[in-house]
């Protein structure tokens, strides 16, 4: 059975743990196919397995559905909650809700959806603490990040923890669409220094972007061109003598095709990237389509673990490896593209 103990700061009973995992029914598969759907798919698990009054219900779920419909959802949420945000959470990572999420709801999605799947797996190390480094890209909600640790957690059984933006922890619009701590009770680690470097020196398996939010900021016309390379990852590799797994990912670009980032109005509104294409259309209409993403073929290509860091004991130094390291994993990208021209 599933057990999380959460509570929030009012103290609110948490719902005992059901006798059943989450089954996914005829609507989960017909919110899977219609992209307004997505957000009340992540919503209805969180909800089967805790206790959540602030939540949304489902006269909220069924205007999700309709054009215009979220903004209607979104008062009504509002006005029942007594004109005030939902309540934070006090939420800690569970492995055992991120298992159950990533059985029942992952799952499907990535096997049937994104069709993800693992390349030169012989490349994989048996265990241990590591950084999988992999190009970030998409402009969109990080499906190729989660793919990934879903897909490493099946072949290897490994717990997989990824290094997210600190939006998606604290930004106010993420109140509204995902239940709070929802990302820090996956796994999520905050992307800044020190808890970067807290879970490094914990010995933990986390997936990091070196590119860091120029990655899928860069827009479509720079698909598959890397970006500059952050240092930490190298600086705390070597300091903690953990290795780093690179990845190379392909079909992430096509998340959000055609999309550019406007950086005055991204600042704005305080977001990592702002994708403006033809697909925010339909973002206005169905603001719950924030966490879908085009269904594309996600293929992630393991590359030989780097043990041996040495990024020297200066910034100069740490920063020649980082970009080393960069150009290496895109040659392996351009190889990888040349190979298979029909890749998108």
């Amino acid at each position: 059975m599933i057990n999380q103990h959460t509570e929030n700061i009012l103290n609110q009973p948490v719902k005992t743990t059901p006798d059943t995992g989450y089954r996914f029914s005829w609507f989960d598969w017909f919110c899977l196919w219609y992209p307004p759907g997505w957000l009340i798919l992540l919503n209805r698990h969180w909800q089967h397995y805790h206790s959540d009054p602030d939540g949304w219900n489902w006269l909220e779920y069924i205007l999700f559905l309709i054009p215009g419909g979220y903004y209607l959802a979104l008062l009504i949420r509002w006005l029942r909650l007594g004109c005030r945000s939902p309540r934070k959470e006090v939420g800690e990572f569970n492995p055992r809700y991120q298992q159950a999420f990533r059985n029942e709801i992952l799952a499907p999605i990535i096997k049937y959806y994104f069709r993800g799947n693992l390349q030169q797996i012989d490349n994989l190390p048996q265990t241990g603490p590591m950084i999988v480094a992999m190009n970030h890209a998409g402009m969109c909600f990080p499906w190729d990040f989660i793919s990934l640790g879903y897909l490493l957690s099946e072949a290897c059984g490994w717990s997989v923890q990824p290094l997210a933006n600190v939006s998606l922890f604290e930004h106010p619009w993420m109140i509204w669409w995902l239940p709070p701590k929802w990302s820090q009770v996956l796994g999520g680690v905050k992307a800044n220094i020190d808890d970067f470097e807290v879970a490094i020196a914990q010995g933990k398996i986390l997936l990091y972007a070196p590119e860091g939010i120029r990655g899928p900021g860069k827009g479509w016309q720079k698909r598959y061109q890397l970006q500059k390379f952050d240092v930490s990852f190298m600086q705390l590799s070597d300091r903690y003598h953990i290795p780093i797994l690179p990845v190379v990912c392909i079909g992430s670009e096509s998340l959000h095709p055609w999309a550019i980032n406007i950086k005055k109005l991204q600042k704005l509104i305080k977001l990592p990237f702002l994708p403006i294409s033809p697909l925010m259309l339909m973002l206005l209409l169905f603001p719950s389509m924030g966490v879908w993403a085009m269904k594309t073929r996600l293929q992630y290509f393991i590359q030989p673990l780097e043990k041996n860091i040495n990024s020297g004991k200066n910034h100069t130094t740490a920063y020649q490896q980082a970009q080393k390291f960069r150009e290496q994993m895109q040659n392996q990208l351009n190889q990888i593209l040349s190979i298979d021209s029909n890749l998108p």
